[in-house]
């Protein structure tokens, strides 16, 4: 399953219960204010870097730069993709779910 966030992990859980519902395999994609759960350092940074254990991390190139985020910024391990990789994504996984 594709999981996709696009809510900052800074004003809401959906982060949170998209990360409790995930299973070993899946994928999550980072867009819009969501790309700011993939900084490095941040205060959900160990829960992501943990999660990297089961399921892929992906983050929306495009957000990352209209929201000032270097790519050395990143948490190592999440992908950035462009807007090709973003319907990659979804093409690759039978099932997409939306955390909005």
């Amino acid at each position: 399953m594709l999981h996709i966030v696009n809510k900052s992990p800074f004003q809401t859980s959906t982060l949170q219960s998209c990360l409790d519902h995930a299973l070993a395999g899946d994928a999550i994609l980072l867009i819009e204010d969501g790309v700011y759960a993939a900084i490095r350092g941040s205060a959900v940074a160990a829960a992501v870097t943990e999660a990297k254990g089961k399921v892929t991390f992906h983050a929306l190139g495009p957000d990352i730069a209209a929201r000032g985020i270097a790519p050395e910024k990143l948490i190592d391990g999440v992908t950035s993709v462009d807007y090709g990789g973003f319907v990659d994504l979804v093409a690759e996984h039978q099932t997409n779910q939306a955390w909005l």
